[in-house]
C-alpha cells in the first residue's frame, strides 16, 4: 500500500512512449484473429465433398498467404485516391522521358511498341509449329533476367529443364545448338560454353518442368515464388498442355477457357506480366499468305478475350524458301488492349536459337 503501491501503478499506465509497442501488439492480435478466421474457413472447405483436394490445397494456401502478408486491402477505392496515384505516375513518367514503364524485353522495337511488358498483363504468344515460339521465350527469359535484372519463373510443360537450359546456352554462348545437343564440340566451344555458364549461373531464372500442371498448381507455385522475391516475368510453354479442373465434362474448349482466365488471375494477383505460348489451328495453313489471325487461336475464343496482348510469330521463309527475307521473322502484335498494334521485325539465327533486333544482327 501507500506511496510504493501508487508508484507501481504508474508502470501500468499507457504512455505515448510505448505507442509503437502497443501498435505492434494490436497488429499481432489482428493477425491471430485473421488466422483463426482462415482456419475456420479451411475447415469448412475440408468438409465440403464437392471441393476437390487440389482446390482445397490451393484455397487453403491462398488464405494463409493472405494472413502472412498482413495485407488488408480495400476493395472499394475512391476515384480521388486513384487520380492522385495516376498523377504521380504520369509526373514520374514525364520526368523520366524515354524510361520504359514496363519490363524491358531486350528488343528495342518491341519495347517501343509495348512500353515494355506491363505488370498484370496476360500476353499470348502464338504460332504454328516450327516458327520459334520456345526459342523466342527462352530469349526473352534470358533478356529479362540479365538485362532487366528481374527474376523469371518459367513453366516448361513441353521440354525438360535440361533441354531448355541447352537452348539458353546456345543463345548465350553463340555455340551451334546442334553441336551442344550431340556433343560435337571443339575446345573453343567448351571455352565459350564455360564462360556462358558462369554468366547464366547468376541469372535469376527458375524453371519448373512438371508435365501436365494445372492452373491451380501453377498459381500455388507462382505465389510461393513471388513470396520469396518479386517476379519480373512468368512464362508458360505452353497453354494447351495445361490441365483444367476437370469440371468441363470433357469439353476442351471450356477447359482452355478456364485455363486462360486462371492465367489472367495469376497476372493480376501477383502483379506480374505472364506470357503463355499457344498453338494455332490448322486453318492458317489453308490460306496464302499464311499470316496468323486472331480467329486462328486454337480451342477457345476466350484466349483472345482474356489476353491483354496477342502476338503471332510468322516466318515467310518457312513457307517460301526462295524469299529474300530468309532469316527475317515478323512478330505481329494483333491485339494490344492498352496500346497500338503492328509488326516488329526480328532477325533469326537458327544455329544458335536466337532472335535479335534487326539493327544488331551483325553483332552475333
Amino acid at each position: 500500500g501507500g506511496s510504493a503501491y501508487l508508484t507501481e501503478l504508474t508502470n501500468y499506465v499507457p504512455t505515448a512512449a510505448h505507442a509503437e509497442a502497443y501498435a505492434e501488439l494490436v497488429a499481432q492480435k489482428a493477425v491471430r484473429r485473421r488466422l483463426i478466421k482462415a482456419s475456420g474457413e479451411i475447415s469448412e472447405l475440408g468438409y465440403n465433398e464437392e471441393t476437390t483436394t487440389q482446390e482445397l490445397l490451393e484455397k487453403a494456401e491462398a488464405e494463409l498467404f493472405s494472413v502472412s502478408d498482413q495485407s488488408l486491402k480495400q476493395d472499394l477505392v475512391s476515384i480521388e485516391s486513384i487520380l492522385t496515384e495516376s498523377f504521380d505516375r504520369m509526373e514520374e513518367l514525364h520526368r523520366n522521358k524515354g524510361t520504359l514503364r514496363g519490363v524491358r524485353t531486350g528488343y528495342r522495337d518491341l519495347d517501343n511498341m509495348t512500353a515494355g511488358f506491363q505488370r498484370s498483363d496476360l500476353i499470348i504468344l502464338a504460332a504454328r509449329p516450327a516458327m520459334g515460339k520456345t526459342t523466342l521465350v527462352t530469349n526473352l527469359a534470358y533478356n529479362v533476367a540479365t538485362v532487366a535484372k528481374q527474376p523469371v519463373l518459367f513453366f516448361s510443360l513441353e521440354m525438360s529443364k535440361e533441354q531448355l537450359v541447352d537452348r539458353m546456352l546456345a543463345d548465350a554462348s553463340g555455340v551451334d545448338a546442334w553441336n551442344i545437343r550431340t556433343g560435337n564440340l571443339s575446345d573453343e566451344d567448351f571455352s565459350k560454353l564455360s564462360e556462358a555458364m558462369g554468366e547464366m549461373a547468376e541469372a535469376p531464372i527458375f524453371i519448373d518442368d512438371t508435365p501436365g500442371v494445372s492452373v491451380l498448381e501453377m498459381r500455388t507455385k507462382a505465389r510461393r515464388a513471388a513470396h520469396e522475391q518479386p517476379l519480373g516475368l512468368i512464362i508458360i510453354d505452353y497453354l494447351q498442355l495445361m490441365q483444367g479442373s476437370g469440371r468441363g465434362d470433357g469439353n476442351r474448349v471450356q477447359e482452355v477457357s478456364e485455363i486462360s482466365r486462371g492465367l489472367k488471375l495469376i497476372a493480376r494477383e501477383l502483379n506480374v506480366p505472364v506470357i503463355a505460348l499457344s498453338q494455332l489451328s490448322r486453318s492458317v495453313e489453308s490460306r496464302s499468305p499464311q499470316i496468323p489471325q486472331l480467329s486462328d487461336l486454337r480451342e477457345s475464343g476466350s484466349i483472345e478475350q482474356d489476353a491483354d496482348i496477342v502476338m503471332f510469330i510468322y516466318r515467310e521463309a518457312y513457307y517460301n524458301p526462295e524469299t529474300e527475307r530468309e532469316n527475317i521473322t515478323d512478330l505481329i502484335i494483333a491485339k494490344h488492349r492498352n496500346g497500338p498494334t503492328g509488326k516488329v521485325e526480328l532477325y533469326f539465327h537458327p544455329e544458335r536459337l536466337r532472335f535479335m533486333s534487326l539493327d544488331r544482327k551483325h553483332d552475333a
